[in-house]
């Protein structure tokens, strides 16, 4: 079913179901990369265990968020996809967006804050995306590209917490469970919570006994803030090398899934 984007800023509670997450897949299928889940030997001679790396740097743009893009892009209306989406990212969600916007003929435009690496700013625009720098941070940037979108009757695809992004990095969850037998625990890295929520909804549906770990920057823990307030709590950002994930506050709909299955 698809979701009505125009309300989901009112949804904050809304939690997707596993169903969400197996249309996703059939609806990214032969546009995203089925990328590899192969053994790692020197992981798993240091750890003593078998370990098994989701090679999802191997998508076109270098991570997961291609899953999520495509499926949200792909739910647009025929009107809005005229007119073009918009999001802000420090720089992996913002580059599967304008791939992906490209290959379905989607304007798109990412909002990046001033300490976006640049080599993600410059795969942006030759992708095609327009990219605007703004904010010293990414909440910054998130209330500029929000600002825009209304302006411009854009529509805002939050990189982390919009239900269909959710949906589809959850695919990813369903992968693991086919290309790993016996599975035991997935670790899942964490910023907005988008990715461990649709991959532990996924797992805990497929294989209720493995635990799911979560591992995020110790400089910029949002996640470990919000399950210690309860919920989703704005916290201070400190340097960290993984730029990816310094997101001061986890979304709403992504703790609310991934605070019962982590």
């Amino acid at each position: 079913m698809p979701w009505r984007r125009q309300n989901l800023a009112r949804s904050c509670n809304w939690v997707i179901t596993f169903k969400e997450i197996q249309a996703a897949r059939d609806r990214i299928a032969g546009a995203v990369f089925y990328s590899p889940c192969l053994a790692s030997i020197p992981l798993s001679e240091i750890t003593g265990m078998q370990i098994f790396c989701k090679l999802d740097n191997l998508q076109r743009t270098g991570s997961f968020k291609e899953r999520g893009a495509r499926n949200a892009l792909a739910q647009l209306s025929a009107d809005q996809k005229k007119r073009g989406v918009i999001a802000a990212s420090a720089g992996n969600h913002a580059q599967a967006l304008a791939y992906q916007g490209k290959l379905l003929g989607i304007p798109a435009t990412v909002v990046m804050p001033q300490y976006a690496p640049l080599i993600k700013v410059s795969n942006c625009q030759k992708l095609g995306a327009n990219v605007v720098l703004h904010g010293k941070d990414f909440a910054e940037a998130k209330a500029h590209a929000r600002e825009i979108a209304a302006e411009k009757g854009l529509a805002y695809i939050d990189g982390y917490d919009d239900p269909a992004i959710i949906a589809g990095q959850g695919t990813m969850g369903i992968e693991i469970v086919d290309q790993v037998e016996d599975l035991d625990a997935v670790v899942v890295p964490v910023g907005g919570a988008g990715l461990i929520a649709g991959v532990s909804l996924a797992v805990k549906n497929l294989r209720p006994q493995a635990k799911i770990i979560a591992v995020e920057a110790e400089t910029v823990a949002s996640f470990s803030a919000a399950l210690e307030a309860g919920k989703p709590t704005r916290i201070a950002l400190h340097p960290t090398l993984a730029d990816g994930l310094a997101i001061p506050q986890v979304g709403p709909n992504a703790f609310a899934i991934a605070r019962e299955h982590v």
